[in-house]
């Protein structure tokens, strides 16, 4: 293994990286590979943890882990399997969203895994965030192969305290990760620790020939997976998606759409007709059902409503695009779980491109999330390519279920 640098002045006590390797063991479903175990043990997570984390309280909300108040049970969340908010934003419409975490480390073993580093590979790390993986890659490869891009100056800088603890020094870099790191490439690899929309342009360009791009993946309907590209000797890059993965998305490549200040003006009278297709089938938690639209629906987001007076109906699915210029709504009524209103306004019928599009992924046998891949080209435009789950029943099943 390279030489990781000077031991940690303040190392984990063994029973928590043990007890942290078990957990990421489960999620696996087989021990850890040597290299990155090794990696951990070498790594101690709670050096690169602010005073204060907030973990999911299990409600859809976050409760706080603070150093100085409750020290045995900030640490204790420092080396549990589970990603920890560290900082947050305010939406549009005044919701306090997540804006920065510490990811969940099983999820870092695998896109470690999913890259194959070998010994010699120069890597490039898109988002340096607190270090952690930055210092990991550092415990495997050495920290000269090792080059990290952050944009946020503060993130910059905390991050180079935190990787100065912990004793590595990979090449920093303040700068856009969209546009990579020209100085230092080819890479070998490129791992990002943030979601895309789309890939930019400079990640393949600055890949050497058979190298990998591994990036978590993002759309507005769906934030989850992984995507594995392979640079091509041509300059394309192609790969296939997997089944894991849920970060934040790339600066730049997020929106913020407000559904009542951007769409809802008044005036603008909607069309209305009727589906058999319910929404909980489009947005009820299908992850491969939810990825797919995501793919072949660009632009399209969800927001569920189950208060949406004055119009006295049960539940509503709200749908609109990131452009700011088409919605609509899906209204289940508490009785009728055959056929349900639709309205729609805008250039875009988005609800009628989600049908077709779920009519395509059901017909095709409901592919999952790892029978989607993606080619790159040298110039940036990209092509979806879903393969076939199983053969298509006779006549298909009615695309749709009851609402839960």
């Amino acid at each position: 293994m390279p030489d990781t640098g000077p031991a940690a002045a303040d190392g984990a006590p063994t029973h928590l990286t043990e007890g942290l390797l078990g957990q990421i063991a489960e999620q696996l479903h087989r021990p850890v590979p040597a290299p990155y175990a090794d990696a951990l043990r070498t790594v101690p997570r709670h050096l690169f943890l602010p005073d204060r984390v907030w973990v999911r309280d299990g409600h859809g909300g976050y409760t706080p882990r603070d150093r100085r108040a409750d020290p045995r049970g900030w640490l204790a969340a420092a080396y549990t399997d589970t990603p920890l908010v560290t900082r947050f934003r305010t939406a549009a419409d005044g919701t306090r969203l997540p804006s920065s975490s510490a990811s969940m480390p099983s999820m870092v073993v695998r896109a470690l895994e999913l890259a194959a580093l070998d010994d010699g590979m120069r890597v490039l790390e898109i988002g340096t965030g607190a270090g952690f993986n930055a210092a990991l890659l550092c415990a495997r490869l050495g920290a000269d192969q090792v080059t990290t891009v952050e944009l946020d100056p503060a993130l910059y800088a905390q991050a180079g305290r935190n990787l100065t603890a912990a004793g590595f020094a990979p090449r920093r870099v303040l700068a856009d990760g969209a546009a990579g790191w020209a100085a230092a490439a080819p890479y070998e690899r490129i791992l990002a620790t943030c979601s895309v929309r789309a890939v930019p342009p400079a990640w393949p360009a600055q890949t050497a020939p058979d190298g990998r791009i591994i990036t978590p993946w993002d759309s507005p309907w769906c934030c989850y997976g992984t995507l594995a590209l392979t640079r091509r000797p041509d300059g394309t890059a192609s790969g296939p998606f997997t089944a894991f993965g849920s970060y934040m998305v790339l600066r730049g490549q997020d929106t913020d759409v407000a559904l009542d200040r951007d769409l809802l003006r008044p005036g603008r009278k909607p069309d209305e007709t009727r589906t058999p297709l319910s929404p909980w089938a489009v947005a009820g938690g299908d992850l491969d059902a939810e990825f797919h639209l995501g793919l072949t629906v660009p632009g399209a987001w969800f927001s569920w409503d189950d208060s949406p007076e004055p119009d006295a109906v049960h539940t509503r699915l709200w749908i609109a695009d990131t452009e700011g210029t088409s919605w609509a709504s899906v209204d289940y009524d508490g009785l009728d779980a055959a056929s349900f209103r639709v309205r729609q306004h805008g250039p875009r019928r988005l609800w009628h491109e989600i049908e077709t599009a779920y009519t395509a992924w059901d017909r095709l046998g409901r592919p999952p999330i790892d029978h989607h891949s993606l080619t790159v080209t040298s110039c940036g435009a990209s092509t979806i390519t879903t393969s076939r789950a199983r053969a298509a029943q006779d006549g298909g099943e009615q695309p749709g279920i009851d609402p839960p």
